[in-house]
């Protein structure tokens, strides 16, 4: 065979190799895969956080507190890489207030300092105190917890009077009931509940068998809630099912809906930029244990899974497959570079930021007023995260599919009505 004819061959392979290298059909398999793994890991570890929890129970000393609050943390990472998942997927965005809704009103839970004040005119429940009161009125209704169990909780007092701050289930109430709340603001710590909060011999903060109950009870419900979800991501499963049923192109917008509005109105807007303007740290994400840089990290991180078709589990439970970046490639491998180039600067840019909470300057002060640096790291994160959404935008336009719309925030959008 000639020289001319190896060259034609090679040109063709280069050619054919990159649209043959992923079928639709393919991406969407890898991407249930991906979701069926990170929701089986997140049980995993929820599960490690119930045996430290137990042990908590068991020996409340601050060495076991500290256990389980690192379990807490540990249990957070697979999880939170799953929030790619939502907005596109409507079976996890209905269902995710279950475990990671915030921020909370935490008085509905526990006793908390004379700065919370007492009262509020948007919720009968934001002093309620569960844990301190086996009946309560509220509201004129009289609401029976002799008993602190998953469905009270659920039931009951979760979004109780269709509040969305009466968070009573989930990791932030695990979180609160774990650290207490941060009174520092934007200063250093977090945090600092003692173990003998949990230790009726020798009890702190009054009721320790019932913040023992409800610890036990709300961490048995989030194990629940994720094999819930776990389950729905198996092959056959309620969410496998309905991706499937959107046909190809359906099933690609999905990924890119999830993509796009958790990096723009979700991450880079509510979580992020709303806080930093504010310079308030209320509205940081795991506000009582100051984990915030490693939840909005793996945040970036899962977005990054989707898109390129991997996910590296902690438990081994590692995933490779066919990419939505193979198909970019495919179509047009200029905007391939493009959007590799802009997820990678993203991480970078929370890179940075996880290093300086690693370091000793927690998210809460990195944004708090008058910290320049601080400000300037996490402002990057913003633009950073709104770069990587254009970028999203032409993708969807490159693979021909309808218009999607992304999540957005008046705190990118239209800034002023956040002041008003």
């Amino acid at each position: 065979m000639n020289s001319f004819k190896l060259g034609l061959l090679a040109a063709t392979a280069l050619f054919v190799t990159p649209a043959m290298a992923a079928a639709p059909s393919d991406v969407l398999s890898t991407y249930g895969d991906i979701a069926q793994a990170k929701f089986a890991d997140s049980v995993e570890t929820a599960k490690t956080l119930k045996t430290a929890i137990d042990k908590l129970v068991a020996e409340p000393t601050e060495a076991n507190l500290e256990a389980a609050r690192a379990a807490w943390v540990e249990a957070r990472n697979p999880y939170q890489q799953t929030e790619a998942y939502r907005f596109g997927n409507a079976i996890v965005d209905d269902w995710e207030g279950k475990v990671n809704a915030w921020p909370l009103d935490e008085g509905l839970i526990d006793y908390v300092d004379a700065s919370y004040g007492d009262e509020s005119e948007e919720n009968d429940f934001y002093v309620a105190n569960v844990i301190a009161n086996p009946s309560l009125k509220v509201g004129g209704e009289t609401i029976d917890a002799t008993e602190i169990t998953a469905s009270l909780l659920a039931d009951t007092l979760q979004e109780a009077g269709e509040v969305e701050a009466n968070v009573a289930t989930g990791y932030h109430a695990i979180e609160f009931l774990l650290w207490g709340q941060d009174l520092n603001g934007t200063d250093a710590g977090a945090g600092s509940r003692p173990a003998t909060d949990f230790d009726p011999a020798n009890c702190t903060g009054g009721n320790c068998e019932r913040r023992v109950q409800y610890l036990q009870a709300v961490t048995d419900l989030l194990i629940s809630d994720l094999e819930e979800m776990a389950a729905a991501w198996a092959p056959g499963g309620a969410a496998r099912e309905e991706l499937g049923g959107k046909g190809e192109n359906g099933g690609l917008a999905t990924i890119l809906t999830g993509m796009g509005s958790l990096s723009y109105g979700e991450l880079a807007g509510e979580r992020i930029k709303l806080g930093l303007m504010l310079h308030d740290p209320e509205e940081e994400h795991d506000c009582f244990s100051d984990n915030t840089h490693l939840s909005h990290y793996n945040d970036v991180v899962g977005i990054r899974n989707v898109y390129f078709g991997e996910y590296q589990s902690p438990l081994g439970n590692n995933v490779s497959g066919a990419s939505l970046a193979e198909l970019v490639a495919a179509k047009d491998a200029a905007l391939a570079d493009e959007m590799k180039t802009k997820l990678d600067a993203t991480l970078a840019a929370f890179e940075v930021m996880k290093a300086r909470a690693e370091g000793g300057e927690a998210y809460d002060q990195m944004i708090g007023e008058g910290n320049a640096e601080g400000n300037a790291v996490v402002q990057a994160a913003v633009d950073a995260l709104v770069d990587q959404t254009a970028s999203i935008e032409r993708v969807v336009k490159v693979l021909e599919l309808d218009d999607i719309a992304f999540e957005g925030s008046d705190s990118l959008d239209n800034p002023g009505a956040v002041f008003e």
